[in-house]
């Protein structure tokens, strides 16, 4: 069976925008208990991202949220299948996905999100590769 990101994903997603301060945001992530909040322009669509550890560092408190902002945000549509997503934050080393449908924020995918695929029993593990019949092969 094939899981779609939006049936998995957080869809009460809480946003920040550029200007926003760096208190404002700690806020934010501290008030709803979550450790990251996409940064989005005016109209939804995602320029950042910001997490508990880009706050972390000594910051002003009335500096703008795009002075620390992660501006690379990998995203995927909500139509996609979460292997899709999983794929993305295991190749770029991430926890989380910016979930978009036509470029504006809908939700967000964590790695949490993805472990109640295994806990739900569904994912089903493929079976592993035919080891290769010829003499001397190797697998790499």
């Amino acid at each position: 069976m094939s899981v779609k990101v939006g049936e998995l994903m957080t869809a009460s997603v809480v946003t920040a925008e550029p200007h926003h301060s760096v208190e404002h945001v700690r806020k934010l992530l501290e008030n709803n208990k979550i450790s990251a909040v996409p940064v989005v322009d005016t109209g939804g669509k995602p320029v950042g991202i910001v997490s508990l550890t880009d706050l972390a560092h000594d910051l002003k408190p009335g500096s703008p949220i795009s002075s620390v902002m992660t501006e690379k945000v990998y995203t995927v549509p909500q139509y996609d299948d979460t292997s899709i997503a999983a794929r993305v934050m295991r190749n770029h080393g991430i926890h989380r996905v910016v979930v978009t449908h036509e470029q504006k924020v809908v939700g967000m995918l964590s790695a949490f999100d993805l472990l109640k695929l295994v806990e739900s029993h569904r994912y089903v593990e493929k079976n592993p590769p035919t080891p290769s019949k010829r003499k001397g092969a190797k697998r790499a």
